[in-house]
């Protein structure tokens, strides 16, 4: 077996954060690049082929041809039992709640059922080229099991937990304060950190939850500091207003996990789209992240995300992409671009191809506090990457009839062109740690 091996294509990926740092700095692109891999499926070596050949001419290599590889996509907000409940029509996110998503979860109370749909989950993850994922299970610690055994299997980076819920949800889907505390306890002392898999701490939103349970999610980081905590926030009106009946005592939403200890550097608040200054502010000064989910706000009607506050100089919040299945409409991260370039577009706001690809690379592992082992081809990194390409279909072919760039603005070009057309037929291959998981025949 070789100690090293390498991949040989054009790659991209980035050195900093577009919206902050000029793109001609922050991205990094080699038309004819060597990524080189040791044993472990870490990063060994990175360059330009030319630079790079002779070192390693006895490496056994693979050459992808008119293709573009960029580090794995991060989704940083999705459901894994909501997999069979996509396009579920008409209704917004509390109504869609009670009519769909509970129903569908209940069946997740059988183990067998979870794993089965956990493992086609991961699979179509991986068709798309996304590599590690912030994942809720359901409130069964089963299901939870279920996903961490399948993700397990595939040597795969990804954080879930079970749903924490004690109130206003069917009976059956409730647990109580004290055993969502002594059942996520026992899933964090079993699965976090075991492999690449990491726990987060996920009460399903404030509304469901009562104080006790947010307080007792609370105790958990406290106890874990190095957990995860991943709930919704702030998503859409009607919920903004409930959450002010269930918690008239508290300054707002986010008050309500602020209070409860759970807003900390480690946090990730899914949707934020109702959000105010205020808000966005201390998030700001906690370093907590938000997963913005824009084809499950334009599909449930929730609002415009605020990407030019969350970026802003003043008070910057880290920010990752969601894809949200199964209110989002697709488990593609390049389709989750194109629906983050429109929602800007709606808020008068330019989203570079640049920028787009960085929330769901770099800035997704950033975002969740993995910015320093993911996200980019930085040696000693773990090896996960994407293989896209530009040429995919017809309309694709024709619209990038050169699949490499040689400048800043053919790049540039290319890439829109892959934020607003790519979807999962882009995808080409998947590599985990260094080894190929998924490709197309």
């Amino acid at each position: 077996m070789p100690i090293m091996k390498a991949i040989r294509s054009a790659f991209l990926d980035f050195l900093d954060d577009p919206f902050f740092v000029p793109e001609a700095e922050s991205v990094r692109y080699f038309s004819d690049g060597l990524l080189v891999l040791n044993a472990e499926g870490k990063i060994h070596d990175f360059g330009a082929y030319a630079d790079l050949r002779d070192q390693y001419a006895n490496v056994p290599t693979t050459v992808y041809r008119d293709r573009l590889i960029l580090p794995g996509f991060i989704d940083t907000h999705i459901h894994f039992p909501q997999t069979t409940m996509m396009a579920a029509y008409g209704e917004q996110l509390l109504e869609w709640l009670n009519k769909y998503t509970f129903p569908t979860e209940r069946k997740f109370q059988d183990k067998d059922y979870a794993r089965e749909v956990a493992d086609l989950f991961l699979d179509e993850l991986l068709r798309n080229g996304t590599t590690t994922a912030l994942v809720f299970a359901a409130v069964f610690p089963q299901s939870a099991d279920a996903f961490f055994e399948a993700a397990h299997a595939r040597n795969l980076r990804m954080i879930s937990g079970k749903v924490m819920m004690d109130r206003n949800a069917p009976d059956e889907l409730c647990d109580t304060a004290a055993a969502s505390y002594q059942e996520t306890k026992a899933l964090i002392e079993k699965w976090h950190q075991k492999g690449r898999l990491l726990y987060a701490v996920t009460p399903r939103f404030a509304v469901t939850s009562t104080p006790e349970q947010l307080q007792l999610a609370g105790k958990l980081l406290a106890e874990y500091p190095d957990v995860y905590l991943h709930t919704h926030l702030s998503e859409n009106v009607d919920e903004v207003a409930l959450v002010k009946e269930l918690f008239p005592d508290r300054q707002g939403y986010l008050d309500t996990y602020d209070q409860a200890g759970l807003v900390q550097a480690k946090s990730v608040f899914a949707h934020g789209v109702q959000l105010t200054a205020a808000e966005f502010a201390r998030l700001s000064e906690a370093e907590a992240a938000i997963a913005f989910c824009p084809t499950s706000n334009l599909f449930l009607g929730s609002g415009l995300f605020k990407i030019e506050q969350a970026k802003s100089l003043d008070y910057p919040v880290k920010v990752g992409l969601g894809t949200d299945v199964g209110a989002g409409t697709s488990f593609s991260m390049l389709q989750t671009t194109n629906e983050a370039y429109k929602v800007a577009q709606l808020r008068h706001q330019k989203l570079s191809p640049f920028k787009a690809l960085f929330l769901a690379t770099l800035g997704g592992a950033r975002a969740l506090a993995l910015g320093d082992i993911l996200g980019s081809f930085e040696p000693g990194k773990e090896a996960d990457f994407v293989v896209l390409n530009p040429q995919a279909t017809p309309l694709m072919a024709l619209r990038n009839p050169q699949p490499t760039a040689s400048t800043l603005e053919a790049l540039t070009e290319l890439a829109f062109s892959l934020v607003i057309m790519g979807d999962d037929r882009t995808v080409a291959a998947t590599y985990v740690m260094g080894e190929l998981a998924w490709a197309q025949e």
